[in-house]
């Protein structure tokens, strides 16, 4: 469990002695030195006591680390795209409800096995944005298309996949999303 029992009792302008007297039943600075550096642990009690010493609630004093999720749409190998026939995610610096992964398994194109690309979904409306770029389409049948986008006309697009030698392929996108960051493993 992360902590911010520091960070709390420097903005009251507290010292850990005045946090360790006002402690019920009072403390040592040395215990509320270790319990704000994590070299103690934090039990529920001693948050409960440190939380009524410093008048906030024990929630202020925790810091849960965020794992937004992304939800994996397709898995990219030599043959194309293909949805997962599992539930998968990924956790990305920071989720967002319009963003989509890739996760390639074998090299295919600019893409190695074990990259990720993270795609931003896009309304038709919106396509003009990704035009020449790599983009996400799904499909008939919970098929998807990986490819650069060269053209479009409403929800019609017409993508050329990243496989040598591939041609333009055409399809009906109610939405695409545009490969924003690529992450590779090093």
């Amino acid at each position: 469990m992360i902590t911010a029992i520091r960070e709390v009792r420097r903005a009251r302008g507290l010292t850990l002695e005045e946090v360790a007297i006002r402690c019920v039943p009072p403390t040592t600075a040395q215990t509320i030195g270790r319990l704000e550096t994590g070299t103690r642990t934090v039990s529920v009690g001693w948050l409960n006591r440190i939380a009524q010493a410093l008048a906030v609630d024990a929630a202020d004093l925790v810091r849960l680390p965020e794992r937004p999720d992304l939800p994996v749409a397709a898995l990219l190998d030599a043959t194309g795209a293909a949805a997962p026939r599992r539930a998968m995610s990924v956790t990305p610096p920071r989720a967002e409800p319009d963003l989509v992964a890739v996760i390639v398994q074998s090299a295919t194109g600019d893409y190695r096995a074990g990259d990720m690309v993270w795609c931003r979904r896009l309304a038709p409306a919106d396509y003009l944005a990704a035009l020449h770029r790599d983009v996400l389409a799904p499909g008939p049948a919970g098929r998807f298309l990986f490819g650069r986008l060269l053209a479009f006309d409403g929800d019609a697009v017409s993508l050329l996949p990243t496989r040598l030698g591939a041609s333009p392929v055409a399809l009906v996108a109610p939405w695409i999303a545009v490969a924003e960051r690529l992450v590779r493993n090093l």
